[in-house]
């Protein structure tokens, strides 16, 4: 097990019932953080929570939370215990296909999940993280933000605009111990990835399993990233030692983005 270096740490880990973010919340809890667990889904949500590495100080928690509902968030989010050190943002992303064929409706319902969410959960969140000179805000994002990604328009759009949103966060929050910084996961192993090749086999008549051999031909690293290495520049981001990074996107990704 990794060094306990989040040991009095509260973590609160978005859409952590399953992929990215269940792999975050585990994670994090291996290092000692006591973690409240977000997502729709209650029952999964408690199944993972259930197999948590104990943590001191209090217990796991679960909230179901309907990030799309942002007109509730604020009210929900009243039941947190308080204070959160660390936020963990994440949420599925909009579906794919071609930017031109996009409804503006998409467009508005990624910005309320993947970037009015993320700022009114920030804002309540903030105020504790002050009071207990500690904060680290981590966002997981795509390498779309440096190159964007064929087929997945609305996301491209979206996700630019989260970074763009965390880069002056950053500059305004430095002064008072928090930090917010973007992990930019590559192809991962996870349901949503299953899901973005099997539509995209779909318009182009091709079966999920070429797909999949093309996307890989990209990655130099020769595989997709299992949801524990994504999560574990999260943890790095989350801890004490990272005090220094704020306002940056890292990538992991296997080395296929091209840019420096």
């Amino acid at each position: 097990m990794s060094e306990r270096n989040l040991t009095g740490h509260h973590a609160l880990v978005c859409g952590a019932s399953r992929g990215i973010g269940r792999a975050c919340a585990e994670t994090l809890a291996a290092r000692g953080a006591r973690v409240t667990l977000v997502a729709r889904d209650a029952d999964a949500l408690s199944d993972v929570r259930g197999q948590l590495a104990p943590c001191d100080g209090g217990e796991h928690a679960v909230l179901s939370l309907d990030l799309d509902d942002t007109a509730s968030l604020v009210e929900r989010l009243a039941v947190v215990d308080k204070p959160v050190h660390i936020l963990v943002n994440n949420a599925g992303g909009p579906p794919g296909g071609p930017l031109l064929e996009a409804k503006a409706e998409a467009f508005r319902s990624g910005f309320e999940r993947l970037l009015i969410a993320a700022h009114l959960i920030t804002q309540q969140l903030v105020p504790g993280m002050r009071e207990a000179d500690y904060g680290r805000i981590i966002n997981i994002v795509s390498t779309s933000v440096r190159e964007p990604i064929p087929g997945l328009g609305v996301s491209n759009t979206v996700r630019a605009a989260c970074a763009g949103w965390a880069k002056t966060l950053s500059r305004e929050l430095a002064p008072h111990n928090i930090t917010i910084n973007n992990v930019l996961p590559g192809f991962t192993a996870t349901d949503r990835l299953s899901s973005l090749f099997k539509a995209r086999a779909e318009r182009s008549g091709r079966s999920p399993e070429e797909v999949e051999r093309e996307a890989l031909a990209g990655v130099p690293a020769g595989r997709f990233a299992a949801p524990g290495e994504i999560a574990a520049a999260v943890a790095f981001l989350a801890g004490p030692d990272a005090g220094y990074i704020t306002g940056s996107s890292l990538a992991v990704d296997g080395g296929r983005l091209h840019g420096i």
